[in-house]
């Protein structure tokens, strides 16, 4: 059978394609699919509430941008699993506390030694010096590092006035990482496994009684009701750090690429801003509802610090070159 279609046809027919293609809208071409995005926070956190925040920004920010499934709470994905599912592409993005990535990338360790870092000022410095090496880390696995924030310093919880470190021998010590878990041990306390958003059932339950966090924890458990003494001993300042699988990242238009980039470094600046209000704000708090801010005793408080000095000595040893890429220029730089 003859073709219908003739070299002049065809020639008429791809000319009108085009010409009709050309008079489209940017966004007519294709829709991005759409992403999920997975964290272990409450909705209402500050972290939360800056996380929902950026992905509106990024969909305000271009046309193109794929619609976001947000989860929280760690209502789609384990907050310890969240980096690995980014990873596969299971989820195309997530945010998780970087001390949980200690195991596979020991450099994002970093933060969470114990009184290498003792104001904001200080957090900023090492992240400084701590990015390149996580961002570097990150690619390794094929996932793009968007931003970081900081949870405010950490303090100590206790049922008592403390006297000296070794009256904590005993108790039942709350961890969430390999590092507290080995506070905990230093201590000769019971390291026991309790993510952020369980911490006040399981103060109810009697399966903790002093524990290491920042008061923003202590305010959202409630911790008053089991507890009576915060200490402000600022142990460390632990970030949260969101990410994006790479590929799903290299497969955006453009627009939408540059508009996710411009919204995580606006959530950035954004967030320790926060985090630093919502620090004081939760002290204030605790204070409000009865419960004992003060300081270690010196003699307590130079057993801590002694007890940071073996922890870095331990990183340190444990990472090898890359800690001192940290911490050389954290303490010999401005």
């Amino acid at each position: 059978m003859t073709s219908l279609v003739t070299p002049t046809r065809r020639a008429w027919l791809r000319a009108s394609i085009a010409t009709v293609a050309a008079g489209l809208p940017a966004w007519a071409g294709a829709t991005a699919s759409p992403w999920r995005c997975a964290t272990g926070y409450r909705a209402d956190s500050f972290h939360g509430r800056n996380l929902a925040q950026c992905l509106e920004e990024w969909s305000a920010a271009s046309q193109q941008a794929p619609k976001v499934e947000l989860h929280p709470n760690n209502s789609l994905v384990n907050l310890a699993a969240i980096a690995g599912h980014v990873k596969a592409r299971q989820i195309e993005m997530g945010e998780t506390i970087m001390s949980t990535l200690i195991n596979d990338m020991p450099v994002a360790g970093a933060d969470s030694v114990p009184f290498v870092v003792r104001s904001y000022a200080d957090a900023r410095r090492l992240w400084r010096w701590q990015r390149p090496l996580v961002e570097q880390a990150f690619a390794s696995m094929g996932i793009t590092v968007l931003y970081a924030v900081p949870w405010p310093p950490q303090g100590l919880y206790t049922m008592r006035p403390l006297g000296s470190l070794a009256e904590l021998r005993g108790s039942r010590m709350r961890s969430y990482n390999r590092s507290t878990a080995r506070i905990a041990e230093l201590l000769g306390c019971t390291a026991v496994e309790v993510p952020m958003s369980e911490v006040g059932q399981a103060l109810a339950d009697g399966r903790i009684d002093c524990m290491i966090t920042s008061a923003v924890t202590g305010v959202e458990n409630q911790a008053w009701k089991h507890l009576r003494h915060y200490h402000e001993i600022n142990a460390w300042f632990p970030k949260n750090i969101v990410i994006a699988n790479a590929k799903a990242l290299a497969e955006l238009d453009a627009s939408a690429r540059r508009g996710l980039l411009g919204a995580a470094s606006a959530a950035e600046a954004r967030g320790w801003a926060a985090s630093e209000s919502v620090a004081a704000e939760s002290v204030a708090e605790l204070k409000r509802q009865g419960m004992k801010v003060e300081p270690l005793p010196t003699n307590a408080m130079g057993e801590m610090r002694r007890l940071g000095e073996r922890c870095s000595v331990e990183w340190i040893r444990e990472v090898g070159p890359e800690a001192n890429q940290i911490f050389v220029p954290y303490y010999t730089q401005a």
